[in-house]
């Protein structure tokens, strides 16, 4: 195992009825900006628990931020932080809206001329507005992680950052919401938390024991309970561990001291940022044939990953492996995602050069694991994913 450090100031409230707790944990005297997505926390009542719970807080409102929340909006929102004085956020929705309110954060206090500069640099983020969150879609795990991601439609990119500064002050997990997510978003959540899982996971033995079991259960919570919440999204116990699954995915507690991927990850930004595609659909397109590609590095932790989390107990390493990989698959399919990208666009042949080249011109020219991989390698991962 490597030596590591590790720090989660997020405080969180998990559990009924914790929304109207939020006067508590929001300073009274802080002029708050609340930003939600679509609209739907005013359909679904969290809007109205929201308000009420900070009935004596000045708070002003900004929605209309979207799934893979786009730069020119959150430029906007922007404006209106610096002309009113924000000096608190309250984003309230899924990993986007979080991931949105994160920049947001950060962009306040930028010295430079484009804010989109704290995606391109890669420099740590160490200063931003203090910011809270109420999840109303488990997925990303933004809710309890420092970490980004933004969407830019006028360059078709997306791209990544993060820092000690933006980790949420609280977050609150109610697992009641889960009841008014439609089925598509129920299912991208599922296969998005599997998939960080996976990320942290399947690279190859360690002698991280714990982390390995701890990222196994995770894996093993999410099949159990995705046939029950893609049933039934008001079982409330189904609700709470899918909910607490996909946070603690991604809180930094399963990577410590082992080697990570995110290969499929850094793949996938260019599938959404090109075609739209659903983030956790890009990634169950891509982690099939990633793992294939990179069969002999992983091939010890997936025959591990066979015989822990899918229970196949016969056959050589490498059968247990192959299988590991159909299993995968064979998930994500009982989710009804699609795992080609031909299912996804007929526009499809120059996606690996695209990518490929993108990532030459970035300087990513070592990724995964081992940094083995490189951009003509990503293009025939991407080939194979056709």
């Amino acid at each position: 195992m490597n030596n590591f450090e590790f720090q989660n100031p997020t405080k969180i409230l998990f559990g009924k009825g914790q929304i109207e707790k939020l006067s508590k944990e929001v300073p009274k005297e802080s002029n708050v900006l609340l930003l939600y997505g679509g609209g739907s926390i005013k359909k679904n009542g969290i809007y109205d628990q929201v308000m009420s719970a900070l009935s004596e807080h000045k708070v002003m409102e900004f929605g209309g931020i979207p799934p893979n929340p786009e730069y020119s909006v959150l430029m906007e929102a922007l404006q209106v932080i610096k002309k009113e004085n924000i000096d608190f956020l309250l984003a309230v929705g899924g990993g986007s809206l979080i991931d949105g309110t994160k920049f947001l954060s950060a962009a306040a206090y930028f010295e430079g001329k484009d804010p989109w500069d704290l995606l391109t640099k890669g420099r740590a983020v160490t200063k931003g507005i203090p910011f809270g969150t109420v999840l109303t879609l488990p997925a990303t795990g933004s809710e309890m992680n420092s970490g980004l991601v933004i969407t830019r439609e006028e360059t078709k990119e997306k791209l990544s950052t993060g820092g000690p500064a933006l980790f949420p002050q609280f977050s609150i997990l109610d697992p009641e919401v889960v009841k008014s997510i439609p089925q598509r978003q129920l299912a991208n959540g599922v296969a998005d938390a599997y998939m960080h899982v996976m990320e942290q996971y399947m690279t190859y033995p360690m002698g991280g024991l714990l982390q390995d079991r701890l990222a196994e259960s995770i894996l093993q919570t999410l099949i159990e309970v995705a046939p029950a919440i893609m049933k039934d999204p008001a079982d409330y116990n189904a609700a709470a561990n899918f909910m607490w699954s996909c946070t603690m995915a991604l809180n930094g507690l399963i990577n410590k001291g082992v080697p990570e991927d995110w290969a499929v990850h850094m793949m996938g930004h260019e599938l959404t940022a090109l075609y739209g595609i659903d983030h956790a659909r890009t990634l169950a397109i891509l982690a099939p044939s990633h793992y294939r590609f990179n069969f002999e590095t992983k091939k010890a932790k997936l025959a591990q990953y066979a015989e822990r989390v899918w229970n196949v107990t016969k056959g050589t390493e490498e059968e247990k492996a192959t299988t590991a990989i159909v299993k995968t698959e064979e998930f994500f399919h009982t989710l009804d995602i699609k795992t080609k990208l031909s299912e996804y666009t007929d526009d499809y042949a120059a996606t690996a050069g695209t990518v490929s080249q993108r990532f030459t011109k970035r300087r990513w020219t070592k990724l995964g694991e081992n940094q083995s991989l490189k951009p003509d390698d990503v293009a025939k991962i991407i080939e194979m994913s056709y």
